[in-house]
């Protein structure tokens, strides 16, 4: 980990910044500069900042944004921002972050007239998924991660009206089963997927940094 990053990062716990919010938005990518080019030019270290919904299409994504983008000063480092989205998506994402060796920061970036700045973040729902990928997960104080029941919205027709109507499938418990061995792969405690399925898909369970900490989640820094 190049100093410049370790000095970026270690702002997370000072950081009082806001940029704006994608709520609903499908997952992009971006690269983020870290340093100030007055001092390093063309050889600044810069990170990938990835903000929004994860949607089927996102592995794929963020696979050619890889390939054209992660070379020469481009860490493998990831800022993750995002409210969820698609859990076998998730989980493809979170592979590509093993495969890659990325680090896996949960938070906000952006450019500001000072240059570059980092915020707290939020990892919901399936986002946390894609974050056990990463080979280093740093969770700063700050910064929110959450889970709950996960389900999908399926439609069916009402033979007598004919009608539309839509609701919510829960999982039988092979999608479980198959994230609890998932998060093992991924050196997670799979505690974190039973909390998650105890959770009501109306609410959100935050985890707090003891559960963070005890189900090897994340770290509060690097």
């Amino acid at each position: 980990m190049s100093k410049s990053l370790l000095a970026f990062t270690a702002a997370l716990a000072l950081a009082a910044f806001s940029f704006p919010a994608k709520a609903g938005a499908p997952m992009t990518f971006r690269l983020l500069q870290l340093e100030d080019s007055s001092r390093c030019g063309y050889q600044c270290a810069q990170a990938i900042v990835a903000d929004g919904e994860i949607t089927n299409s996102t592995p794929q994504e963020f696979l050619s944004f890889v390939s054209q983008n992660l070379q020469g000063n481009v860490r493998a480092v990831v800022f993750l921002n995002s409210p969820g989205g698609r859990v076998v998506a998730s989980m493809e994402l979170g592979q590509m972050f093993r495969k890659l060796g990325v680090a896996a920061i949960v938070a906000r970036a952006g450019e500001t007239y000072g240059g570059t700045a980092v915020a707290a973040g939020h990892c919901f729902s399936a986002c946390v998924y894609a974050l056990m990928g990463g080979s280093k997960r740093i969770i700063p104080p700050q910064s929110k991660v959450g889970v709950h029941r996960m389900f999908q919205y399926q439609a069916s027709v009402d033979p007598s009206s004919g009608g539309a109507t839509i609701y919510r499938q829960y999982d039988n418990g092979k999608m479980r089963a198959m994230l609890s061995r998932y998060s093992r792969q991924m050196g997670v405690n799979s505690r974190v997927i039973e909390d998650a399925e105890r959770t009501s898909s109306d609410s959100l369970h935050v985890l707090s940094n003891g559960e963070i900490a005890r189900w090897r989640l994340g770290q509060p820094k690097l």
